[in-house]
């Protein structure tokens, strides 16, 4: 997603560069979504991967967002003819023949879940789509969707500051057997250890509006981060390497997902495979950053009212 403008500018060769080099260390799933700069990372992707053996990597992809030439947010179809025209444009951007994971970014409220989720198993059995995935919905959708047909994950915001999913949506999946793709383990860059207190975030940056990013609540978060780099010194790995391994640690159904534009920053979060954290230091992680620590919601208000995942 970073590389398509929802975190600022973005350099295209060094973007290709670290998808590629990702490829090279093993990492085999990629997640975009076709409204990531209106099909501007899916083509990014379809050039990065142009001439790899299609065994190699699989394509996670989120539908159903709807943007206008301004960039602007406009709502949500995931009505059948809308789910089906929406593959159509994404297997061409890629130039694939087959999506692995398929996926409504959100739920539609116009639309039942049982239609979306029936229109990607007709894809299914067309040999266009592998598996169906679900993002940011909460227990009642999950229920109902897995009952149309097997769903393969979930994928939802899950961090150290992110920990909403533990009360009911990650009990109910894993009562279904549906893993969760874990997005935001480093809260947008905010507990990755190279975000500054007086950083200016320009208007185009998603951030500027999320308000855990706003200023009164800033320097709450950032003292989190403080605590989280006593840890992560003591461990002998980086602030986001330890947030990294945390989500790694909750289960191997949750698998992390985790977004770098630059060949650094990969390289960086690789390297909390090597992050072995024992007992003390899990313990020492849930005293530096408690359940509900965070100052502000992880979305603004308008877009959390319409979370089917914030439902209680």
């Amino acid at each position: 997603m970073g590389m398509s403008g929802m975190y600022g500018p973005a350099e295209r060769e060094e973007s290709i560069a670290t998808i590629h080099a990702a490829l090279d260390a093993g990492i085999d799933l990629l997640d975009t979504g076709d409204f990531y700069g209106m099909g501007h990372n899916e083509m990014l992707i379809g050039e990065a991967l142009r001439g790899r053996p299609r065994e190699d990597y699989l394509l996670s992809v989120k539908f159903g967002a709807q943007r206008g030439p301004d960039g602007a947010w406009l709502g949500y179809d995931a009505s059948p003819p809308a789910v089906k025209t929406a593959l159509a444009y994404t297997l061409n951007r890629l130039g694939v023949e087959h999506i692995d994971v398929y996926r409504p970014a959100r739920l539609d409220p116009k639309v039942p879940i049982e239609e979306t989720i029936g229109a990607i198993a007709e894809l299914v059995d067309a040999g266009h789509v592998r598996h169906i995935g679900l993002s940011e919905v909460g227990p009642e959708t999950i229920r109902r969707a897995a009952a149309t047909h097997p769903i393969c994950d979930l994928q939802i915001e899950y961090s150290l500051i992110s920990r909403g999913i533990e009360g009911e949506i990650l009990p109910t999946c894993r009562d279904l057997g549906i893993g969760v793709t874990a997005y935001g383990v480093l809260s947008r860059g905010l507990i990755s250890g190279h975000f500054a207190a007086d950083r200016e975030l320009p208007a185009n940056d998603f951030r500027a509006h999320a308000p855990r990013f706003a200023k009164e609540n800033r320097e709450r978060n950032l003292a989190l981060v403080d605590a989280l780099r006593e840890v992560a010194d003591a461990s002998g790995v980086t602030v986001a390497q330890v947030a990294i391994a945390w989500v790694l640690s909750r289960g191997e159904d949750i698998v992390p997902l985790v977004g770098a534009r630059t060949r650094e920053r990969l390289h960086e979060a690789l390297g909390a495979l090597e992050a072995n954290l024992d007992a003390d230091d899990l313990a020492a992680l849930e005293r530096a950053v408690p359940p509900d620590a965070a100052a502000g919601d992880r979305y603004p208000e308008a877009q959390m009212a319409v979370l089917d995942s914030e439902r209680g």
